[in-house]
């Protein structure tokens, strides 16, 4: 960049931060404002608004961590004030404390009328509500019948900010229960604006062509074209009467804005969007908060804006808004039938698609595209998926079964070895089933719309000469927050801007009939969507990981007998209770959940779920057995290593297993046949379990070094290898509860010192003891009757830091593909 051209840059930039910004408003008063902080866990509005408020000043502490605070805040507009006036709006602006510009990872506020009707949010870079907004819904009244007064309740929450600065560490802040009570934030204050709409307009004109400035070849004549008009802007204006001099300075940008993007400009379809994670950084009863100031953020945008149309997936987000926040979810009923509020992903959760069983993955396309029909009379069409970590080859099937026609997703950009080749294909699963798949090569599923974001768009787009669209989800995402106002002033910029992609607002289903059309043959990607990295979500949080797999063949055993009873029984089925239990075993698929990336908080929730899950759904398998005669002994089994079999009292054995166990058919019940007890001995300095189908020997360091199946005489162990534990160095270079990198197999290390080994010969048991640092590790080897299969239950009382512990099987199989949980 010459001197000159840095030089000018260093003026304009210091004028718009100095001089335009500071200006935008051109007076603000104070509101009057009381506050109330809930002792505990949030409170409905009513309830909360017959408390006793008491005045709170800006400088004033407040907000202890996960904590909710209410603000009452009144007021009068001035005389001077009212009155129609195309460069003047007024605006409630809160700001409660934010303290970065990254809305959804901190202090966030929804505010409400007297009568208790959903407004707005106010967050970082959204913090503001027009008064024509609160008179509409109630937040203003006549004061002595001259006067328009204000008067809102804000619910103030004080949610930690646990990612930044995006470090990962371990903090106290991921539970209530360790967070402790000291105030996160101080209230700077909540008033009312003056906006100068005239000088927002032109920050927002000079902001556009910086950002397209930036991204201009520097010897271009459309480089210099841009960085003269925004030279001559500031010296159009007085410095000391930015409001009176605006106009001016819109003047001189408004024939580099006018010039028209060339033909052959890349097309970009912006779909708002706002990318809310169910649980990660706060728990599901933030997330239903996150969701209603969200949503109704994007409420108050269709209003003023007729074109923008905003993309929502999650079936369960629209359910608590419905069970919460029942008028709202009115008003975005409303706007789903108009096409401008759009029901996509079709599932009840955007979910983890690797670690989720088959029957799992089916309901969450059943109860999403479900709850959609009840409730708006349609399906979602386009499969949305931006943020789970990799996709099974199997999804194009099941998403093509559920009236899904094509799929977007994003994360793949995060791979960390080889780059993804398309942005537009066909993705064939593992079936044959293809499905139309748009990967956005804006890399973001966050986008603001800036120039940067769109140039990326541009310049990453794979299929250049073939075709020339692509789709930006804009918003804030993954805390919530959505589009704003900036957002879609910078669309309208780019609507067709020489130098940008040409921007259009419009839908997802817009955009892909539109890329359908334009492309004719694109390429076909086979298989599964691996993502290259993440890789430690497949062992994190160990506890919810069994407590999905144990509630999913729970919930097949109950839905197997509860069927079987209603039909040869006459029992009356479940349909509720088995509803409900689906429900939350899907949300907890989320996929920061089920991987285990998400706070304690949400985990320690999870295992309080599943236990839940696990009673109810066992009473309802002992009830489905008691009518069909098998007796109300039987235990839900489902989890057991023959595929979920259980025995009443009286010896039937119910086996819901899909092969036949002990002589018992599949998916029935009897009287199991004999079989030829297991047995344990030492044989010098190894152990021997053997039963008629398997033996297995273990060394004297009680490793597995010898694994026979009777029948085939096969040895499973490669030779001269055991399987045994093994600790490794888990130092990643980002993210440890995500991550396992590559680098870990080079700091290998065998755990073969053993405290004690014993055998228990009447239990027919091998129980070793080892150490490691300060942790010890018991493990406990059995082989049942009948059965081929050698237990390990290992339990461990773990303290070690960024230390991998494994169980490694070195098998004498050769194949592509394996499967284990």
């Amino acid at each position: 960049m010459h001197d000159d051209s840095r030089l000018v840059l260093e003026r304009i930039n210091r004028f718009l931060t100095e001089r335009i910004a500071p200006a935008i408003y051109r007076q603000r008063i104070p509101l009057t404002v009381t506050a109330w902080e809930v002792p505990d866990e949030p409170v409905p509005f009513a309830d909360a608004v017959r408390q006793q408020f008491a005045p709170i000043a800006p400088g004033t502490p407040w907000g202890k961590p996960w904590g909710t605070t209410w603000f009452h805040a009144t007021g009068t507009v001035p005389d001077s004030w009212r009155g129609p006036s195309e460069d003047l709006a007024v605006e409630l602006v809160a700001d409660l404390g934010f303290t970065l510009a990254q809305p959804g990872f901190q202090a966030e506020g929804l505010v409400y009328s007297p009568d208790g009707v959903v407004i707005k949010a106010v967050e970082p870079m959204n913090a503001t509500v027009a008064l024509d907004v609160l008179a509409q819904f109630g937040g203003t009244g006549s004061g002595d019948g001259v006067d328009v007064g204000v008067d809102v309740y804000i619910e103030g929450a004080s949610t930690p900010d646990v990612g930044f600065p995006w470090d990962w560490q371990p903090t106290p802040m991921g539970d209530k229960a360790t967070a402790g009570t000291a105030p996160l934030y101080v209230l700077r204050g909540i008033e009312l604006g003056l906006r100068d709409t005239t000088v927002w307009e032109l920050e927002r004109d000079v902001i556009t062509l910086l950002g397209l400035h930036a991204q201009l070849p520097v010897a271009s004549s459309r480089a210099a074209q841009v960085l003269r008009a925004l030279e001559h802007m500031c010296d159009a204006m007085d410095p000391h009467d930015v409001a009176g001099t605006a106009s001016a300075g819109r003047e001189e940008l408004a024939g580099v804005l006018a010039v028209e993007a060339a033909a052959s400009a890349h097309r970009i379809t912006a779909v708002g969007h706002a990318h809310i994670d169910s649980a990660w950084l706060w728990p599901t009863r933030e997330t239903v908060r996150k969701c209603a100031r969200t949503f109704s953020n994007v409420l108050a945008l269709m209003d003023e804006h007729p074109d923008f149309v905003f993309a929502c997936s999650s079936a369960q987000q629209y359910a608590w808004m419905k069970q919460f926040y029942p008028e709202l979810f009115e008003r975005i009923r409303a706007r789903v039938a108009e096409g401008r509020f759009v029901p996509v992903g079709g599932m009840w959760v955007e979910s983890d698609t690797n670690m989720v069983g088959g029957e799992a993955m089916v309901r969450q396309f059943v109860a999403g595209q479900g709850f959609f029909e009840r409730e708006f009379g349609l399906r979602a069409v386009t499969g949305w998926l931006p943020d789970s970590f990799g996709y099974t080859g199997a999804l194009p099937q099941l998403m093509a079964g559920a009236g899904i026609e094509q799929f977007l997703t994003q994360k793949i950009s995060w791979n960390d070895t080889d780059r993804f080749p398309h942005h537009t294909f066909w993705w064939e699963g593992i079936d044959g089933t293809r499905m139309f798949t748009h990967f956005p090569p804006v890399d973001s599923y966050n986008s603001d719309l800036s120039q940067n974001d769109l140039a990326r768009a541009d310049r990453q787009y794979a299929e250049k000469g073939e075709a020339n669209s692509s789709l930006v989800p804009f918003g804030y995402g993954d805390g919530g927050g959505g589009p704003t106002r900036e957002m879609l002033a910078a669309a309208d910029r780019a609507r067709s801007l020489d130098g940008s992609p040409a921007v259009r607002l419009a839908s997802p289903e817009e955009f892909f009939a539109k890329a359908k059309a334009e492309y004719g043959r694109p390429p076909v990607w086979s298989g599964e969507l691996y993502l290259e990295l993440h890789r430690g979500t497949y062992t994190s949080q160990a506890r919810t990981k069994q407590g999905n797999r144990r509630s999913e063949h729970l919930l097949r055993e109950a839905e197997l007998w509860a069927t079987t009873a209603t039909v040869r029984a006459g029992a009356d089925y479940p349909y509720d209770e088995l509803e409900a239990a689906w429900q939350t075993v899907l949300l907890q698929q989320f996929h920061d959940i089920l991987p285990g990336s998400a706070i304690a908080w949400v985990h320690r929730e999870a295992e309080r779920n599943y236990a839940v899950v696990a009673q109810r759904v066992g009473a309802l398998v002992e009830q489905a057995l008691g009518a069909l005669g098998a007796g109300t002994d039987a235990s839900a089994g489902g989890t057991s290593a023959d595929g979920g079999t259980s025995a009443d009292s009286a010896g039937v054995l119910v086996n819901a297993a899909p092969v036949a166990v002990r002589g018992v058919p599949a998916l029935g019940a009897g009287i199991p046949d004999a079989a030829e007890q297991a047995s344990v001995r030492r044989d010098g300095d190894t152990v021997v379990l053997q039963n008629a189908r398997a033996r297995f020997t273990l060394d004297a360091r009680g490793r597995v070094v010898s694994a026979v199946h009777t029948a085939s005489g096969r040895e499973a162990i490669a030779p001269g290898e055991a399987a045994g534990l093994q600790l490794f160095r888990d130092t990643p270079n980002q993210w440890d509860a995500w991550d396992i990198d590559e680098h870990y197999r080079r700091h290998e290390h065998d755990l073969d010192a053993v405290v004690s080994l014993d055998v228990d010969e009447q239990r027919g048991a091998v129980r070793v003891a080892r150490t490691v640092g300060d942790s010890t590790i018991e493990q406990e080897f059995t082989l049942a009757a009948g059965s081929a299969t050698l237990e390990i239950t290992t339990r461990v009382d773990w303290h070690e830091r960024q230390r991998l512990l494994k169980f490694a099987f070195p098998l004498d199989v050769r194949a592509e593909n394996a499967a284990s949980e």
